[in-house]
């Protein structure tokens, strides 16, 4: 069963983190705060939103800033909070890759209609995304090895080492996603896709365990992990696998 939509709300006023985590959290969402970029770094780095709320302007940080990263990195939609008048920090979040805005002071029944409304689209871009994916052959059952960024698999011994030969230390689970990507090269896979490929079905898709561990893997085999080139998200529908070009 689908857990909760789960929002983080990235905003240095106490009183507006609390406002909005108050209202949306009785509206069903699983709501979770951060009073600047370091928090919301550290939120992102642990598990994926549906959506962000972000402050555009911040100490620190602000929020446009953290708009670009999120969009670069994570298939979350996004509202602005402005301050009433700013139109240049419209404009600007919106060319950034935020999905709406809102401007303070605000009335929650008008943020909850957005929040409603950005999460649909995401919804219904992912599903867009799962419908218009370009098929792949998956991968040979003689292809023994499969090239992940910096590393190698193999699928029937079921090891990664770089490509320099050195073992990388792998999970079980680790193993089966990393294979449910190789034998599915340049699809778009939702995170209840990835489930059934690697036959786990204890995990609830949406409980967000699986980008913890697709952001261990990538830890693993990416060059630049904050940069992904290999395991990339796409925006609103899940992760794909990007093969490297022959060695």
């Amino acid at each position: 069963m689908r857990g909760a939509q789960r929002i983080f709300v990235c905003d240095d006023e106490a009183e507006v983190r609390e406002m909005i985590d108050e209202y949306l959290s009785a509206n069903g969402f699983a709501v979770t705060t951060a009073a600047g970029g370091e928090d919301l770094r550290r939120l992102l780095a642990e598990a994926e939103p549906d959506l962000v709320l972000l402050d555009v302007r911040m100490p620190g940080e602000d929020g446009l800033s953290l708009a670009r990263h999120v969009r670069e990195h994570h298939p979350a939609g996004i509202i602005m909070v402005t301050a009433a008048g700013t139109t240049i920090d419209r404009i600007v979040g919106l060319e950034v890759g935020a999905d709406d805005y809102i401007a303070k002071p605000f009335d929650p029944r008008e943020l909850l209609a957005r929040v409603k409304s950005v999460l649909r689209r995401v919804a219904a871009a992912r599903r867009e995304a799962e419908a218009s994916a370009p098929a792949a052959p998956p991968a040979s059952a003689n292809s023994r090895l499969v090239r992940f960024g910096r590393c190698r698999l193999d699928l029937e011994a079921h090891t990664l080492t770089t490509l320099e030969g050195e073992a990388v230390p792998l999970t079980s689970m680790e193993f089966d996603l990393l294979k449910a990507f190789a034998t599915h090269p340049n699809r778009v896979l939702t995170r209840d896709q990835l489930l059934d490929l690697a036959h786990n079905r204890d995990w609830d898709p949406f409980d967000r365990s699986i980008d913890i561990r697709i952001a261990r893997i990538r830890r693993k085999i990416e060059p630049d992990p904050a940069k992904p080139q290999t395991i990339k998200t796409v925006r609103g529908a899940g992760y794909v696998f990007v093969p490297a070009g022959p060695d």
